[in-house]
Formats: structure tokens, C-alpha cells, sequence
């Protein structure tokens, strides 16, 4: 498909450069099968649910993956986006052209790096001087890894180490936030137990390379990052008996999602998972482990547009987004919600 399908204009002030308080008083737009779109709140989730039904969160944690140092008088800039063993993360650097393999950067406060070798997307491997976690190393030198529209727009400060963070988030390894499950509670939460909606986890350590907007001009042409995932074999469990019972799984966020698809047999039965994933579902793919989404709005021309168009229709999604314009919805990681439910197809 022509990538320019997912295009659309966004006006700059509906950008988000910080999270409402609390979270959960988000806007959430509902996209119910053919229905109007439904304007609600993130905390009336609970009676948009039914008893059965299971949200399924990332538990992933952000780390402070941007790093900002020098090799000799050149001024680099590097964010991690995937790990690749306990010393070594693949990087993409800002000004590249004056990094050679083989360079060391210094980022300040004892920490550096050696640039061990270029990948054909212009990534490096940066090899991580000492003993000490390069997780250690970061929490001293490295800043939160906010996408470009909000940190172009203002300067990362302490408040982003609490708000880039979903209270799930207990698994390190994420360059990016889980943005939809930013908008939980406790309180919110209470409220889904006490309706019967169910919960469940999974990790995926989500990269920088998820977001990118989509240079090729055809779908077809685009390469996927690959992103680490797992999945336990109770919660794959739990997750099969819900939806055998006739609950529907939604996934909070477009990470949920992919790795519970990239889990799923051809039945539709979610098996257990440990390992990469670089699915990429364009509209024509039929979903197997899935039954709706709650998500943030997305980039245009971005491979998450390409999602949710395929979950919903691209003429509904982008009805919904030019809706949600008109509205004063706000848009990406520190944006309102979604709440997208297809027609659910019968047994």
C-alpha cells in the first residue's frame, strides 16, 4: 500500500507536551464498529467494558536511554534502542558522519562508550566501558527519551522521569514509553476489578525504531525494528481461558497488541513467547489473539496509523482522527486515549 494513504495534517497546538492530572482524566475517544464516535474520559473505561472482558498491559520500563557526549571535538548524540547483550546496545547516533568504528564517545560522569560497528540502517553498537550495568551507567548519564515533538519543543526535566513511566512498568529495558497505559490509576484500576474486567502483563522493550515515520514509499519497502518480548505461560493461559469463555482480550497500546499477534498461532490461541518480534500489520491482516485496542493517537505515516487502520478500517481511522482534531483532542505519547472496538465476528 502507498504510504501517503496514512498521511493526514496536524495542527502543531494539538500536540501534547505534558500528561493531564490525574491520568486517568484523559479524553478517550470511542471508535465502536460502525457506531458514531462516542466522546468519553479515560476513567468511564470501566462501563465501556463487560464483565469478563481482560485489559493486557506492557510492563516494560523506560530507562534513560539518551545520551549526549563528545568523540574528540565532535559534539554526538546517541539513544539506545535495543539491547544486545550485557555490555553492548545498538544505538542510533545523531551526527554520524563524524563517528567512525572504532571511535570512543565520553558522555560524561565516567561513562563511554566504543563504537564497535555501523549496521546498514546507520545505526552503531556501542560497547559500554567497566563493570558497573550499563543500566547504572544511564541513571548517571542518560536523560528520558522523549519523542522528538515534545523534547524539539522543550527541554527534558525530572517531572519526565515520573510521567514516561506507566505504573505497570517494573521490567527494564524500554526506549520508549507504553504511552496508553500512562492514563491508569490506582483508583481506575479498583474500578475495572470491580466490574469483572480482567487484567494481565507481557513485556515488550519497546524501541525507538517503533515510531519512526515510514521513509519508503511503499509499504512493502519498510523494514521493521526488531523489539525483545515475552509472554508466560500462565498468562497465555489465563488469556486463552477469557476469550474461550467469551470475554474479549484488548490490548492496552500497540505493543500489547503486536506481541500478543506475534504470539498467536493460526487459531488464534496465544502460546507462550520468549524472543524478537518485528511484525508489521498494515490493513488486510487478519487478527488472531485480539478483539480491541486502547491506544493514543499516532504519527502520520507511521507503521502505528497502519495498525490501527488495519484493526478498524483506514477510512474509519482516519475519520476518527480528523474528528478528534475538530475536537481538541490531544495527540502522541502525552496525548488523550482511543478506545477501538471492531465489530466482534461470530464464533
Amino acid at each position: 500500500m502507498k504510504v501517503d494513504l496514512f498521511d493526514f495534517d496536524l495542527p502543531p497546538e494539538c500536540i501534547a507536551l505534558r500528561p493531564v492530572a490525574p491520568r486517568d482524566a484523559a479524553q478517550m475517544l470511542v471508535v465502536r464498529g460502525d457506531e458514531p464516535f462516542a466522546d468519553a474520559i479515560v476513567r468511564d473505561l470501566p462501563g465501556l467494558l463487560e464483565p469478563g472482558d481482560v485489559l493486557v498491559f506492557n510492563d516494560t520500563r523506560v530507562i534513560p536511554a539518551q545520551l549526549e557526549g563528545m568523540r574528540g571535538e565532535a559534539r554526538i548524540g546517541a539513544t539506545l534502542h535495543k539491547r544486545i547483550d550485557l555490555r553492548r546496545w545498538q544505538a542510533f547516533i545523531r551526527n554520524a558522519k563524524r563517528l567512525r568504528e572504532g571511535d570512543r564517545i565520553e558522555f560524561g560522569a565516567d561513562v563511554s562508550a566504543i563504537a564497535e560497528a555501523r549496521h546498514s540502517d546507520g545505526s552503531f553498537t556501542l560497547a559500554f566501558a567497566g563493570e558497573e550495568p550499563v543500566e547504572v551507567l544511564l541513571e548517571r548519564a542518560g536523560r528520558m527519551p522523549l519523542p522528538p515533538y515534545i523534547a524539539g519543543k522543550r527541554p527534558t526535566d525530572e517531572r519526565d522521569r515520573a510521567d514516561y513511566q506507566t505504573m505497570f512498568a517494573s521490567k527494564d529495558g524500554a526506549v520508549a514509553a507504553p504511552t496508553a497505559a500512562l492514563h491508569f490509576t490506582p483508583d481506575l484500576m479498583a474500578a475495572l476489578a470491580a466490574r469483572g474486567v480482567g487484567t494481565e502483563t507481557l513485556t515488550l522493550h519497546v524501541g525507538a525504531g517503533t515510531f519512526l515515520p515510514v521513509k519508503a514509499e511503499d509499504t512493502d519497502d519498510h523494514a521493521m525494528h526488531a523489539e525483545w518480548g515475552s509472554i508466560s505461560p500462565e498468562a497465555a493461559d489465563r488469556l486463552n481461558q477469557a476469550r474461550a469463555g467469551g470475554g474479549r482480550v484488548i490490548a492496552v497500546g500497540t505493543t500489547s497488541l503486536r506481541l500478543l499477534e506475534s504470539a498467536a498461532d493460526a487459531e488464534g490461541t496465544v502460546q507462550p513467547f520468549a524472543g524478537d518480534t518485528a511484525i508489521f500489520i498494515t490493513p488486510g491482516y487478519r487478527f488472531r489473539a485480539v478483539d480491541g485496542l486502547m491506544t493514543n493517537f499516532h504519527l502520520p505515516k507511521s507503521t502505528l496509523m497502519m495498525l490501527v487502520s488495519a484493526l478498524m478500517g483506514r477510512e474509519r481511522m482516519m475519520a476518527a482522527y480528523a474528528y478528534a482534531i475538530a475536537e481538541g483532542y490531544r495527540f502522541y505519547s502525552y496525548g488523550d486515549s482511543s478506545l477501538l472496538l471492531p465489530e466482534r465476528k461470530p464464533c
